[in-house]
């Protein structure tokens, strides 16, 4: 079986993806780590986890199957970022669904769904731990049902919403809210990239967050 896992350079998630390749080789499977569509040759399967660029149709071509993993119900909350806006949302409960990728975003059939739980008091790189569990056992569950020719997939239906892309701006934290208020806020900033932030008397002044180890 020829797999391609194509990720964004800059990505987050690029530690874990190799981890994932390394499990797939260990099963004699033929495994590539790609950071581009433009190396993606003839193939089974093409998994596209946190990657940013769009792909084009020719690209598409190429692998028997495209898959996306997409952390909303779909079709609400189709576009950026969409455990981010829900957890600030104060959601504790998110359906996360593997799809096939297509040319319009995040509206390819769905392969598979699974939820992911929160506490509401995990930080980014906790979220961000339970987000890959989740998104590589539903990758793992779909190479089984392929394997045993067992692929079943859904047409969305329903009314569609959409997120926007988030950036380092999102980040303000308002000063006329409490920190509990601020809290959801404080969860899904990412101390290096796009760390919380304020202002006050024209100053900016920067927030790092950390939990202490119990």
């Amino acid at each position: 079986m020829k797999i391609n896992i194509v990720s964004s350079k800059q990505s987050w998630i690029n530690p874990y993806l190799k981890k994932f390749s390394n499990y797939l080789k260990r099963r004699k499977m033929n495994v590539k780590i790609l950071y581009t569509h433009n190396h993606i040759k003839k193939s089974d399967i093409s998994f596209f986890l946190s990657y940013w660029d769009v792909v084009p149709e020719r690209i598409l071509k190429l692998s028997k199957f495209n898959l996306v993993v997409h952390e909303s119900n779909l079709p609400k909350g189709r576009g950026w970022s969409p455990i981010t806006w829900q957890i600030l949302k104060g959601k504790k409960k998110i359906v996360i669904c593997l799809i096939e990728a297509t040319k319009k975003k995040d509206s390819g059939d769905i392969y598979l769904k699974k939820e992911i739980f929160f506490k509401g008091n995990e930080l980014i790189d906790e979220i961000r731990e339970k987000q890959v569990k989740v998104t590589l056992s539903l990758c793992k569950n779909f190479l089984v049902k392929y394997k045993n020719r067992a692929i079943k997939k859904k047409r969305q239906k329903g009314a569609s919403s959409y997120y926007f892309r988030r950036s380092p701006k999102d980040s303000l934290l308002q000063l006329n809210k409490t920190i509990k208020q601020n809290f959801n806020l404080l969860r899904i900033v990412d101390n290096k990239k796009y760390p919380a932030f304020f202002y006050f008397k024209n100053n900016k002044y920067i927030i790092h967050i950390y939990k202490e180890k119990k």
